[in-house]
């Protein structure tokens, strides 16, 4: 199983730096307050070994062509290191924050993916763009805007997702599937892996090859004071995404629809301090790998091996860099 890390730090090459030489296969960089493609040019410039992964790229955001551009050109600069993780955001950021379209999001979404490798296809394989879907439509390629064939091929695509279709839907057109942090052992065995299933199922193929990325939650420290810490700042990730409703989901499958109803509504109310003490013991627990850092990776692998061909651990608080690399060398080693 491959560990990776996650750039708490954009625009700071010496993250993945510091990545490739603490042993890391990937360092991935997310969308929130900073484009995760800056953050991997100039990662790639200081760095020869470790991927770069974008942990997620918001797809619905763009058009197909702006991404295949962008993508290309990172191809190109990080020499095939590339990792593209796509996500689709929820309507609220598409439409009000991005004031983009958000008609049917797998809908969407299939189509954004298709229509990105036509695009690629144009330029690798000097095939004439005709893309022509509900949602996109590409037919001009000339040559003065065609970059031609990149040495490296185009990237893996990798898309994210909660819900069942869009699972399915990464099992059908992409390279790989990136598991929300939002996902138990129990949601991963029964309603990721069989849709996965399916949608390999329909374009022909088996998982053999692709990719399933891991984000589980991990609560640990060196002493007790750092555990408590460690646990409340999970406690207050897990409400956060609890409450939201396209990944009720998930806590329906254990009995807990009522928890996301309840957490809802205390987000409307302003209550956001307040919501973390709802995760008793029980969901913490079910959520997240609680244990010492010596712990953490037997733990990790009992739960996840045989899901994951890769991952990395989602933690609340700041880890000593040699004991969050320990527990690297520990998965990779299967240990």
């Amino acid at each position: 199983m491959k560990v990776d890390v996650t750039a708490e730090r954009a625009l700071e090459p010496e993250v993945a730096v510091e990545a490739e030489k603490s042993g890391y296969d990937a360092v991935w960089f997310g969308e929130t307050s900073h484009d995760p493609m800056v953050s991997i040019a100039l990662a790639a410039r200081c760095t020869s070994r470790v991927k770069l992964g974008t942990g997620v790229t918001i797809a619905l955001a763009r058009s197909p062509m702006t991404l295949a551009v962008t993508a290309n050109d990172l191809q190109l600069i990080t020499e095939g290191r590339l990792l593209l993780g796509l996500g689709s955001q929820v309507k609220a950021h598409v439409t009000r924050r991005f004031s983009m379209p958000w008609i049917q999001p797998v809908g969407q979404m299939r189509e954004f993916v298709l229509a990105m490798r036509a695009i690629w296809r144009s330029w690798h394989e000097d095939e004439a763009l005709d893309f022509q879907g509900e949602y996109y439509s590409h037919t001009l390629m000339t040559p003065f805007f065609n970059p031609g064939p990149n040495p490296y091929g185009p990237p893996p695509v990798l898309l994210a997702g909660v819900g069942s279709k869009m699972i399915e839907l990464a099992g059908e057109v992409a390279d790989g599937f990136m598991c929300h942090g939002f996902a138990t052992e129990r949601y991963l065995r029964e309603v990721v892996l069989p849709s996965l299933r399916a949608g390999r199922d329909k374009s022909g193929r088996d998982l053999d090859g692709f990719q399933i990325s891991g984000l589980p939650f991990v609560v640990t420290g060196v002493d007790e004071e750092q555990i408590a810490a460690s646990a409340a700042g999970v406690r207050d990730q897990i409400a956060f995404y609890a409450a939201t409703p396209a990944y009720r989901a998930v806590l329906e499958l254990h009995g807990w629809g009522d928890l996301q109803t309840e957490l809802n509504a205390m987000t409307k109310a302003g209550r956001w301090k307040e919501m973390g003490g709802l995760i008793d013991d029980e969901v913490l627990n079910t959520f997240a790998v609680v244990a010492e850092p010596d712990r953490v990776a037997a733990e990790v692998l009992r739960r996840f091996q045989g899901i994951f061909t890769r991952l990395h651990l989602y933690l609340k608080t700041e880890l000593d860099a040699d004991v969050q690399a320990g527990i690297c060398e520990q998965i990779q080693a299967g240990a």
